[in-house]
């Protein structure tokens, strides 16, 4: 997908990695704990994303520089009625497209992708410690409705 702003939303390839873990790096958590110096784990990692056709690890490119991924998660279940819903995960914007309007057509792309794929629902988390997420994604209609918990194994 393209829009008028230059900017392009595509499925994320090998060769967008390095990018893509460049990004995941470039914040204060992610910071400690993403690392470029072996990209090994995240090549076999995005081998395994590439072969599930339930996920879809996107790129937003601009002037043929990588600059935002994110990942939605599309899953069948039972609840709600037997209801599809899509999770999206590792929102992450380039330090210098940040407030440029940019991470709110990510997310708007995601939510319309869930939608065509036929989920019911979509959601996401976000670190607690977030705060200026928390609300950017409040104003795009998402709703703080549970506590996450999560057990590091």
């Amino acid at each position: 997908m393209s829009s008028d702003s230059g900017l392009r939303i595509r499925r994320a390839t090998r060769a967008d990695v390095a990018a893509i873990v460049a990004l995941l790096a470039d914040d204060p958590l992610g910071s400690a704990r993403e690392s470029l110096d072996d990209l090994t784990v995240y090549a076999a990692a995005f081998e395994k994303v590439a072969g599930d056709p339930g996920q879809h690890l996107v790129v937003a490119e601009r002037d043929g520089v990588v600059v935002a991924t994110l990942q939605l998660s599309v899953i069948p279940g039972l609840s709600r009625r037997g209801a599809t819903r899509s999770i999206i995960e590792g929102v992450r914007v380039a330090s210098t497209e940040r407030g440029t309007g940019l991470g709110t057509e990510l997310v708007r792309w995601a939510v319309e992708e869930s939608r065509r794929l036929g989920a019911g629902l979509v959601q996401l988390t976000s670190d607690a410690s977030r705060t200026d997420a928390h609300r950017f994604y409040e104003r795009l209609g998402f709703v703080g409705s549970h506590v996450g918990f999560k057990l590091v194994l």
